[in-house]
């Protein structure tokens, strides 16, 4: 099961929140999942080298608030506020928005080892300049479980060192329980465009569980210890 899902998305509701929220109907939910593709990738090609890691984008009846999560704040914002302020008002006329009624936030990530978004761009950078990726594996993992991650696993996949045969090889150093709803796993995909190919990385970063959810269920249950459980009714043996 761990294997064949993504790690955020069986979490959602869990230990994960959505990164796009806002209510729509029928009529407007296409064109709501249309714009915020559209206005994340515009982001991510204006911002590729602000090491921007998730895009959250609310919106409330008339209103859009966008919240961009990068390890380089001053590249985002700019001298004085510039490039924010462009930014601003090219996202609201994606929106088709007045440019009053788009809020643009940067939220400043201080541990980026330990983001596996930018654990796997920092790879595939590595090897679009040509580092062995066994090197370029390691030390990613060596810097994530340094910064204090409980575990990581780097998987690359591709003609890794220009091989004629796509293969795919993985490292991994702690531990990293897919299966476990509670665990803060962290995922990240990217790709390197290399000569020979494009190399794709996934990188999955254990940073601890989140006992949230469990600790309100103990309480559920502490309340509800003097009450006589459910048992399911038996059939009665027939009288011989």
């Amino acid at each position: 099961m761990g294997q064949k899902v993504n790690p955020i998305g069986i979490r959602l509701g869990i230990t994960k929140e959505w990164t796009s929220k806002w209510f729509a109907n029928t009529q407007t939910f296409p064109q709501y999942v249309a714009q915020d593709h559209t206005i994340r990738e515009f982001l991510r090609r204006k911002l590729k080298d602000a090491s921007v890691s998730r895009i959250q984008i609310e919106r409330s009846a008339k209103k859009a608030s966008i919240a961009i999560h990068t390890a380089r704040p001053g590249i985002v914002i700019g001298k004085k506020g510039e490039d924010i302020e462009r930014l601003r008002a090219e996202v609201a006329k994606l929106l088709g928005m007045p440019l009053h009624d788009v809020r643009m936030n940067i939220a400043e990530i201080r541990k980026p080892e330990l983001d596996a978004q930018l654990v796997a761009e920092g790879i595939a950078q590595q090897l679009e300049r040509r580092v062995q990726f066994r090197r370029a594996m390691r030390r990613a993992v060596t810097n994530t479980m340094r910064i204090g991650a409980q575990g990581i696993k780097v998987r690359v996949s591709g003609r890794l060192n220009g091989a004629e045969i796509a293969r795919s090889e993985w490292y991994r150093e702690g531990r990293v329980p897919l299966h476990t709803f509670r665990a803060d796993i962290d995922y990240g995909l990217a790709e390197a465009k290399t000569t020979y190919g494009v190399i794709g990385v996934k990188v999955w970063v254990f940073r601890g569980e989140v006992f949230d959810a469990a600790a309100g269920e103990k309480e559920a249950a502490a309340e509800g210890a003097d009450a006589p459980r459910p048992q399911t009714e038996r059939p009665s043996r027939a009288a011989e």
